[in-house]
């Protein structure tokens, strides 16, 4: 991926094709006949159209959206970008109208199997084709026809087979299906199991269906299918759903989440041996420990170490090393650990360490305090001028003060028109006005029964929400089950910056006309800021589900976003910028494109998946779910250097990081409950973080 950014100018208004008409010949099943072109002197959405093939359910894709010459060609989950409009013009199959490229046979072949591409169009008969009345589309120069293998585009001898047949989605289908529905399993065994559901309906059609466990992306299938095998991880516990999709690419409402919960391959009743030659080390009020690799009949996968008798924190697979930060000064503690296997066995307790912290911090995170518990998700969180906390509670939908020097809550009220995803919605992120004292406005993004909105509601000096004062800024934001985004952060430009999802449609964070998978900058009164790169809310795009956003002592701003199942990122945010989602997760796929910038800092999704970013004194904070820990970088020029774990494990998984007023930093957990929309289902914590020198 290059560390460049695309000058990011809007396209002028222009002369565009349009598909006229889909002439006569098309099969009862809707399979293409033939594709008349005519031209207006009118500006058009969109002059082409998707090609769908029936037997994937898959839309005829050039790979990564790339532009260059010799770029692939294959099928891929159908979402109406660019790189998915086909034009039929003189015999060739044009993509990109601003620059047309046409399907190409590489070399001229003539022999089946051969990978298709893109190429400048020069009418050449390797670039002509003919559109057939069962659906097919033949090579004008091979006589073969154009065909789905597996992701790829190919030649192949022409056999009238679904993989060889198109239909056409015209564009103009703005309706996503239903939610698919009726779950279930069968065969479930430790690697594997099929999963079936009851059709969704569409008013067009669908296209396909698109497999997630836990807001990853797993697979998709055809739109005739109702079932499809999957591929597990032994012991696993996943939360499955399925989205639809239509060949216009509308995405559905997820399903409801299925709870699987995945056997081990064997019965596993053998421990693991005990770690070995733990030693501990103190620096200030921070302890490392380290030990040797304990051994199993299967295989060790973590250790969970515990201070004075309770678990602090935990690590996995091969590492056998553990800091313990925010500790008391001149306190003796006692440490052992305890490893285990895959099948939950635990080992025999580790010899006992003691070791005296030192008589003060001298580490970047010293003492660890708790202010508060909560029985649901805390995720957005302000300070008020006179120091007291507001925090959303997600599920509930209320927002709740806090004082943190007593631990005194009091409700402050509920915004109405709040809704639940059954994942990862609700009521997200909270900021206050930078003139709050005067003005008292708050600012929340949430989920609504339609969309994601963001909206601005007075407290008043009794602290209540003034309900009457309710004002809806931004609403089509896309919303789903996860994919939600949701922080809020205020520019030292005064202006509103919120971070949006793609909304589990990854046609979306291309397509500047949308607001999902976004950083978008706001007026306070909602309004679109003159000087955006788009003319609408867009600031930046490329996004998958960015959740964390914070500016630095030179009004940079950086973002942490959630990858799918390889690698997070934090980014540093330019204006216009495209960040690469979907061809590009971190640095893996197709980041070599001109334009697509660079994350300053890739995480494996196991030790991340972070929500929360907050930057002090130009030290990023990251709070992270899954990797159940806190990373701390510095910023140096435009990197992030000396970057250091703290808290792994010890108050398991974290959600939102912001800055006290005293120099700290508010921490949020978000274990339990997390994954559903079920109000006060959750055991949490509000911690301060007492941050040294």
């Amino acid at each position: 991926m290059q560390n460049v950014v695309a000058t990011a100018v809007p396209a002028p208004p222009r002369r565009r094709r349009r598909l006229a008409a889909l002439a006569a010949g098309v099969a009862a099943a809707g399979l293409i006949a033939s594709l008349a072109v005519t031209f207006t002197g009118s500006a058009q959405a969109a002059a082409g159209i998707p090609l769908v093939n029936p037997a994937t359910g898959q839309c005829l894709d050039v790979a990564g959206a790339a532009t260059a010459a010799g770029t692939a060609v294959g099928v891929h989950r159908c979402h109406g970008g660019g790189n998915q409009d086909w034009e039929y013009v003189e015999s060739q199959l044009r993509v990109y109208e601003a620059t047309p490229m046409c399907l190409d046979v590489p070399n001229a072949s003539r022999e089946p199997g051969v990978a298709l591409i893109i190429w400048n169009c020069h009418g050449g008969a390797n670039q002509r084709w003919r559109l057939e009345a069962d659906g097919s589309i033949r090579g004008v120069q091979s006589g073969l026809c154009l065909a789905a293998s597996g992701a790829v585009a190919r030649t192949a001898t022409c056999d009238g087979s679904a993989a060889q047949r198109w239909t056409r989605s015209n564009g103009a289908d703005t309706q996503p299906p239903t939610p698919p529905s009726g779950l279930r399993t069968s065969g479930l065994t430790c690697t594997s199991v099929t999963l079936s559901w009851s059709a969704s309906t569409d008013d067009v059609g669908v296209a396909g269906y698109d497999i997630y466990h836990d807001g990853q992306f797993m697979l998709s299938v055809g739109g005739t299918a109702l079932s499809t095998p999957l591929t597990l991880t032994p012991g696993a516990r996943w939360g499955v759903y399925v989205n639809a999709r239509d060949a216009a690419g509308n995405v559905s409402q997820a399903s409801e989440t299925l709870d699987l919960q995945v056997p081990q391959c064997q019965n596993d009743t053998e421990p693991p041996t005990a770690p070995a030659g733990l030693a501990a080390a103190a620096s200030g009020t921070s302890v490392t420990l380290t030990w040797r690799a304990a051994s199993d009949n299967v295989g060790v996968v973590g250790y969970d170490v515990f201070r004075d008798g309770t678990k602090v924190g935990s690590v996995a697979g091969t590492v056998t090393t553990l800091t313990d930060s925010g500790l008391a000064a001149n306190i003796r503690y006692s440490y052992h650990v305890v490893a285990r296997d895959a099948a939950g066995n635990a080992s025999p307790r580790s010899d006992t360490v003691q070791v005296t912290t030192g008589a003060s911090c001298g580490n970047p995170v010293c003492a660890v305090r708790q202010v508060a518990t909560d029985t649901d998700i805390p995720w957005g969180l302000v300070t008020l001028p006179d120091g007291a906390i507001l925090y959303g509670r997600r599920d509930a939908h209320d927002i709740v003060r806090l004082d943190p020097g007593t631990g005194a809550k009091s409700t402050v009220g509920t915004i109405a028109n709040i809704q639940g995803t059954d994942g990862e919605g609700g009521l997200m992120g909270l900021a206050i006005s930078p003139t709050f004292a005067t003005d008292r406005w708050l600012y929340a993004m949430h989920t609504s029964p339609s969309d994601n909105r963001i909206v601005r509601i007075k407290v008043t000096t009794a602290n209540r929400l003034d309900a009457a004062s309710l004002q809806v800024l931004v609403t089509g934001i896309p919303r789903n089950k996860y994919h939600n985004g949701g922080r809020l952060r205020w520019g030292p430009d005064n202006k509103l910056y919120a971070a949006t999802g793609d909304g589990q449609n990854t046609g979306l964070p291309q397509n500047t006309a949308s607001l999902a998978g976004k950083i978008l900058r706001i007026n306070p009164d909602g309004s679109v800021p003159a000087d955006n790169p788009f003319g609408n809310h867009v600031w930046s795009y490329g996004h998958r589900n960015p959740q964390g956003i914070a500016f630095d002592s030179q009004g940079r701003l950086w973002e942490q976003e959630f990858g799918n199942s390889v690698m997070d990122e934090t980014n540093l945010i330019v204006r216009g910028g495209n960040y690469g989602w979907p061809a590009c997760e971190g640095t893996s796929g197709n980041c070599n494109q001109a334009g697509f910038i660079a994350p300053k800092y890739t995480y494996s999704t196991a030790s991340a998946s972070c929500s929360g970013l907050t930057v002090v004194r130009d030290a990023v904070y990251i709070a992270c779910a899954r990797g159940a820990r806190m990373y701390r970088a510095v910023i140096s020029g435009s990197s992030l250097t000396n970057v250091t774990q703290y808290f792994n494990g010890t108050y398991g998984r974290l959600r939102t990081v912001e800055p006290a007023p005293d120099g700290g930093l508010w921490l949020t957990t978000t274990n339990t409950g997390d994954k559903d929309s079920t109000a006060n289902n959750s055991n949490e914590r509000i911690l301060h973080v007492q941050l040294g020198s």
